[in-house]
């Protein structure tokens, strides 16, 4: 892959094949961050699974106690009393059949979507359409659910899903850079503690077999995962 000057000068400032605390890695990340904008930070971390195996996958949701740094658009497929209750919670879209004929025609100004299970007849129609875009209501991440405030004010509060993908990996965003290291290290430790406790039973050997941190822009530093998996267990 070809990289930006810019990104070439900023990896050498580091060494690459480096192990690093977490704190000394996200402190770099900082450090190396020169666009112009307040960059997103990223954690990328393969795990030791085969995602190729139902009894291998990893995948859930967190809070992150100190946001991502991004205010979501949440919508809510609902209606009735939860309809009111969505709109109360402060979602941003709120309907029916409505919003399922306007996503047909190709609108999409949302981060992410939710549903009460007794709406999943008129979601389901839209499933070759959100699923492809990772934006289709699904129970495993929490966002088929009659417990439609909590899920609203926990989305608009920084809660994220993560899933292993086929190449056993786990991609996250942790904060941005204008976050203070311990904000960005808290934010880690949350995610990881939960990858923790979401091990496979089936996974064999080291759990966390690398993971490194970058900023949108910038190069990955690694850290040592044993460091993580030892301040998290």
């Amino acid at each position: 892959m070809k990289r930006g000057k810019n990104y070439q000068e900023q990896a050498k400032k580091f060494d690459k094949h480096a192990l690093y605390n977490p704190d000394e890695a996200l402190k770099l990340v900082k450090e190396l961050s020169t666009a112009k904008f307040d960059e997103t930070v990223e954690v990328h971390i393969k795990l030791g699974v085969d995602p190729r195996h139902a009894d291998q996958q990893v995948r859930g949701t967190v809070s992150l106690p100190h946001g991502t740094g991004k205010t979501r658009k949440v919508l809510v497929f609902a209606k009735g009393e939860k309809h009111k209750e969505a709109e109360a919670a402060g979602a941003d879209y709120v309907g029916a059949e409505d919003l399922a004929e306007k996503i047909q025609g190709g609108w999409f100004d949302f981060d992410v979507a939710v549903a009460t299970p007794d709406m999943m007849s008129v979601v389901g129609r839209l499933g070759k359409i959100l699923g492809p875009r990772g934006l289709m209501p699904n129970p495993k991440a929490g966002t088929v659910t009659f417990d439609v405030e909590r899920t609203v004010n926990e989305l608009k509060a920084g809660r994220i899903e993560y899933r292993v993908d086929k190449t056993s990996i786990i991609h996250a965003p942790i904060g941005r850079v204008s976050f203070e290291v311990e904000k960005l290290q808290e934010n880690l430790n949350v995610l990881a503690e939960a990858l923790i406790k979401a091990r496979p039973a089936a996974a064999k050997g080291q759990y966390m077999r690398s993971v490194s941190v970058c900023s949108t822009m910038g190069p990955g530093v690694k850290v040592n995962p044993l460091v993580l998996m030892a301040a998290n267990r």
